[in-house]
């Protein structure tokens, strides 16, 4: 395995726009480094977790059963919009912001499995760094390891981005239409994964 190239790839990949980068945008607009931590570590804990549960044969089992497949990608483009709604209500007043939450570690890890963008990278990545057709137990752990090793820092990057933007947008009203752009940017982010199939 090129472990520069499974690098390259796990950078390129987690670095980029998606349901997970926009939402942490959003969180350290709203909540900050420190409140987002839970939200930063279930994600970058449950996808390397997802990545071997597909490595060691989830993909075979949505081959033979579909509908599984099917349903999940519903159910995770229902879950999409349903944060997007959330994101676009976040309180900004200082009032109503105590009561607004940051999603936690375990909605932060559940969430992977209802990711479309997370199962294309899985399946991208242990079909790109698998030596032969079936992947070895070796070669999935390291994806997942390169993805708990190189996915954070890009996941704290867009947390950062978040945090430095609160500092301009100081005027609650930004903040109202910053929520809403994210809120179209999660929805947005959804269309290209809607024809997406699990191939093995």
């Amino acid at each position: 395995m090129e472990l520069l190239a499974l690098a390259l790839f796990v950078f390129s990949t987690s670095g980029t726009p998606g349901p997970n980068n926009i939402m942490l945008l959003s969180s350290g607009v709203n909540f900050g480094i420190k409140k987002s931590l839970p939200h930063i570590l279930g994600v970058n804990l449950g996808f390397p977790i997802m990545v071997i549960a597909v490595g060691i044969g989830l993909v075979s089992l949505f081959n033979q059963f579909p509908q599984l497949y099917t349903l999940m990608k519903v159910v995770g483009i229902g879950y999409l919009l349903f944060l997007a709604f959330k994101i676009a209500q976040t309180p900004v007043s200082a009032n109503t912001k105590q009561q607004a939450k940051p999603i936690s570690f375990v909605q932060a890890a559940a969430f992977q499995w209802v990711n479309p963008k997370a199962w294309i990278m899985a399946i991208s990545a242990i079909v790109a760094f698998s030596s032969a057709a079936e992947a070895s137990l070796a070669e999935v752990v390291w994806i997942a390891l390169a993805y708990l090793l190189f996915g954070l820092p890009c996941s704290f990057a867009w947390l950062s981005a978040g945090v430095g933007l609160k500092k301009v947008l100081n005027n609650p009203l930004f903040v109202i239409w910053f929520n809403r752009a994210m809120a179209v940017l999660l929805v947005i982010s959804i269309v290209p994964m809607i024809n997406v199939q699990i191939m093995s």
